[in-house]
């Protein structure tokens, strides 16, 4: 089957593209590494020994990127619904992270460690319809708040992308309400033309 205009655009953008290049150069699994490490780079957000969880973590590239930061000490677990090729060193959980028995098997995997730091960078399937998208976007990072509410230590952080447009600015107010300092970031690596922003919330209130 031919491909549409614009998939073809998309394709040739996405070949075209500085950071899919230089993931492929570097052996990344994805061109989204490069999204944490200038986040990481500029706020600092993982050290040695931490124990990170990775939400919705496929492919992971982000959890590849944790786990050369904590270190042997630390401890990068991953959590997606999909298949995610394994990681040697991360531990990954397939499920949905709402469900009892994931969270069963996150905290044996945890063994009594406190979670310092959640990361989420996840999406919903785009249709290209904003009124759709905008709220199964918010959906998820709802979820993903509401599991680092419930699961980070006090002192931890919350990396969460987030789909500028309706719902924003309430989903903003509550990270503030949750966490002592929250700040936006737009890494270079994210496409300008792109609405994701990413919020990240320091210090649970």
């Amino acid at each position: 089957m031919a491909r549409s205009k614009s998939s073809q655009s998309w394709l040739k953008e996405h070949f075209d593209d500085q950071y899919v290049k230089q993931a492929q150069k570097e052996g990344h699994r994805s061109r989204a590494t490069f999204k944490l490490k200038e986040i990481d780079d500029k706020d600092k957000l993982i050290r040695p020994g931490m124990s990170v969880v990775d939400l919705g973590s496929a492919p992971g590239g982000w959890s590849d990127y944790a786990l050369a930061k904590v270190g042997d000490s630390g401890k990068v677990i991953a959590l997606d619904i999909l298949e995610m090729t394994p990681l040697t060193g991360v531990h990954f959980i397939q499920g949905d992270f709402r469900e009892d028995d994931v969270l069963d098997e996150l905290n044996k995997v945890l063994d009594g460690r406190q979670i310092d730091l959640v990361l989420s960078d996840m999406a919903p399937n785009m249709t290209g319809v904003g009124s759709i998208d905008q709220p199964s976007s918010m959906y998820l990072v709802e979820l993903a708040l509401d599991f680092a509410l419930n699961n980070l230590s006090k002192s931890g952080c919350f990396l969460v992308k987030v789909f500028q447009g309706e719902g924003f600015e309430a989903f903003l107010k509550e990270m503030r309400d949750n966490f002592t300092k929250v700040v936006t970031r737009k890494p270079g690596a994210s496409r300008a033309r792109s609405r994701e922003v990413y919020l990240l919330g320091r210090g649970l209130k």
